[in-house]
């Protein structure tokens, strides 16, 4: 049992868009990540998906709307949605809570694709 300091684990973060494992609950990996512009539209047909926003600000894109996340605020994106999240500032930080077989790009396979997630 040790505790994790989320600003120590993103500071070692170099990529974008490239999730890190920092933690295990359950059948869940807690992951970070930096985003800088936007990624991709995606969905994921088994997974609901938690944004926890640390550091900037994200929209996340759904087909009939936006929806603006602050630092310490999150979003929980329900598996089957297609979604699409964005950097609205140069960088942002976050926090993932997903369950271990959640790929990044959901249904989508190309060169942002983390097949093999690292772990800090």
């Amino acid at each position: 049992m040790e505790k994790v300091n989320l600003q120590e684990k993103l500071s070692n973060v170099k990529e974008y868009w490239s999730p890190k494992i920092v933690g295990e609950l359950n059948d869940s990996y807690v992951k970070i990540v930096k985003f800088q512009g936007e990624f991709l539209w995606h969905h994921h047909d088994n997974e609901d998906e938690l944004f926890l926003v640390v550091k900037g600000r994200m929209r996340m894109r759904f087909r009939e709307r936006d929806v603006t996340v602050s630092p310490g605020e999150f979003i929980i994106v329900p598996k089957g949605v297609e979604h699409m999240p964005v950097a609205e500032d140069p960088e942002v930080h976050i926090v993932l809570l997903e369950p271990k077989t959640t790929l990044n790009t959901g249904n989508v396979r190309n060169e942002r694709t983390v097949v093999e997630l690292e772990r800090m």
